[in-house]
């Protein structure tokens, strides 16, 4: 089963691509807390669609999100030809949990299934 939910801070703006059609994609890392660890994890995430608009427009860097989803690896080759890799979340749902200046509320699916 490839199932991932986390809570966190964007650490990064929400960067959305047209890919014409009506489909686009949102790009953003989300930081991760380390419990009874100093720093944070961060991970990249990919929204489509609705949701990809929905996030472009709603978050900013350091509003809190829950969200859930799945793992997806990539790999691919850079300019210099070196082999590189990622592993990102493909969001199913992404929850907004305060505010845009950062003020928590009580959580509400503001983004609909992908």
């Amino acid at each position: 089963m490839n199932v991932v939910s986390l809570i966190g801070n964007l650490a990064t703006d929400v960067e959305l691509k047209p890919l014409g059609e009506g489909r686009s994609v949102a790009s953003f890392v989300v930081a991760i807390d380390r419990p009874g660890r100093d720093g944070a994890d961060f991970i990249r995430v990919a929204a489509w669609n609705k949701q990809a608009e929905a996030c472009a427009h709603g978050l900013v860097r350091g509003r809190r999100v829950a969200l859930d989803g799945r793992l997806r690896s990539r790999t691919w080759e850079d300019s210099e030809g070196k082999r590189r890799s990622s592993i990102e979340v493909v969001a199913n749902h992404v929850e907004f949990l305060s505010d845009p200046n950062g003020t928590p509320r009580a959580p509400r699916r503001e983004v609909a299934t992908a």
